[in-house]
């Protein structure tokens, strides 16, 4: 039977991670996209379930979020969403498993933790990799100061400019 499951990629699912709330989630529409289920049957599945996802669980984007995130992706629209999307961290994609039932939906679970834990070890070589360099950065002297500033600035996430809003003269 595991054969007939089309699973999908650890890759794909990375990408579908976002930082919400200093919490990384995936989307309704991506999860349900993902278990191959309409947006609107899952989010009935979670409601007939509300007591398994507490707020660290899941939670509802606000309208301020929502539209931040359009914004991101540079879209107008989100298909036609009527409710703000729900955001679900890691343990609920976990309790996602125990309300959807179905075997695509228990293999794309695995596959989604898989990601999950990925993504929880390439954070941590990041911090162990910054904290070698700042070993090595003590012990050798100022001359290489320039290229252990420059390692920094690779390492460090990319800073997002703040937008601006109304009309703006050139000179400012």
């Amino acid at each position: 039977m595991e054969k007939e499951i089309a699973l999908v990629s650890v890759e794909r699912i990375e990408q579908m991670i976002l930082l919400i709330r200093g919490q990384k989630v995936i989307l309704d529409k991506d999860l349900a996209a993902l278990y191959e289920v309409s947006t609107s049957n899952l989010n009935k599945a979670v409601s007939r379930n509300i007591e398994r996802f507490p707020q660290d669980f899941m939670f509802q984007l606000s309208a301020m979020e929502f539209n931040d995130l359009k914004f991101h992706f540079g879209i107008s629209s989100w298909g036609g969403t009527r409710k703000l999307p729900r955001a679900f961290t890691e343990q609920g994609v976990a309790m996602l498993s125990s309300v959807l039932r179905s075997p695509r939906a228990v293999q794309v679970n695995i596959e989604i933790m898989r990601a999950f834990v990925k993504l929880r070890e390439l954070l941590a070589s990041n911090r162990a990799l910054a904290r070698k360099l700042d070993t090595l950065e003590k012990k050798y002297d100022a001359q290489f100061k320039i290229v252990f500033d420059a390692i920094r600035q690779l390492m460090a996430p990319p800073v997002q400019p703040k937008r601006r809003i109304g009309y703006h003269s050139e000179k400012s």
